[in-house]
């Protein structure tokens, strides 16, 4: 389905999506508290709007029901059609997301660790649902039997939901949640930037370029 960005730097986004294989922006708290940790939000991530395309899901960070509405319905105003609202999972997130689903916003469940999740999250309506890969593996689990048990119960019942992993530590980790089923892997730009390179590749183009320059010239 396709590859996201994990950022929300408008600069860095701008640039990588200039080589044609980002269909989407992830964003959340912990990124942007780094990247950015004194920029308006609503600023920010239109800038991000602005270089890219697809959706751009936006972190939720209040904690009662009728804050996290609140926010959420603010964040869509911003871009109601590319706005993807991420919803951290719980009995209070689900509320919330039903409640998004019903009024035809995109949501991105995040925070998963497992496949009950994701379910239970499919079922409420989610857009997305976001297993962290990394943090499922710190817990001394392979994430890949999870990947794949979600991938099959959606298809099995027939849920619209997307699969997007995240929380990627290494070039491995999306080799791997592509082979398991991942409908969407979401990368930082480091682990993007890793998938390109290969010393084979390197030394093969220098041999071929090396090799026209040095070419017998006519006299």
């Amino acid at each position: 389905m396709g590859l996201f960005i994990d950022s929300s730097d408008p600069k860095e986004i701008k640039d990588l999506y200039a080589w044609g294989v980002l269909s989407g922006v992830t964003t959340n708290p912990l990124i942007i508290a780094k990247e950015a940790p004194d920029a308006d939000l609503a600023e920010r991530i239109r800038e991000v709007l602005a270089v890219s395309w697809g959706d751009v899901s936006v972190e939720l960070t209040t904690e009662t029901e009728k804050e996290m509405l609140d926010e959420a319905l603010q964040y869509h105003a911003w871009d109601p059609a590319r706005i993807t609202i991420k919803v951290p999972f719980g009995e209070i997130g689900l509320r919330v997301l039903h409640q998004l689903t019903k009024r035809g916003i995109k949501t991105n469940v995040t925070c998963l660790m497992a496949m009950n999740q994701a379910y239970l999250s499919a079922l409420a309506g989610a857009t997305y649902v976001s297993i962290f890969s990394g943090r499922v593996r710190d817990m001394g689990y392979d994430v890949r039997p999870v990947i794949a048990a979600t991938r099959d119960i959606l298809e099995r019942e027939n849920l619209p939901s997307k699969i997007i992993v995240g929380s990627m530590r290494h070039m491995m980790d999306v080799n791997e949640a592509l082979e398991a089923g991942a409908h969407v892997p979401t990368v930082t730009p480091p682990i993007l930037r890793k998938m390109v390179w290969n010393p084979r590749t390197i030394e093969t183009i220098n041999e071929f370029n090396t090799a026209w320059r040095n070419r017998p010239k006519k006299k």
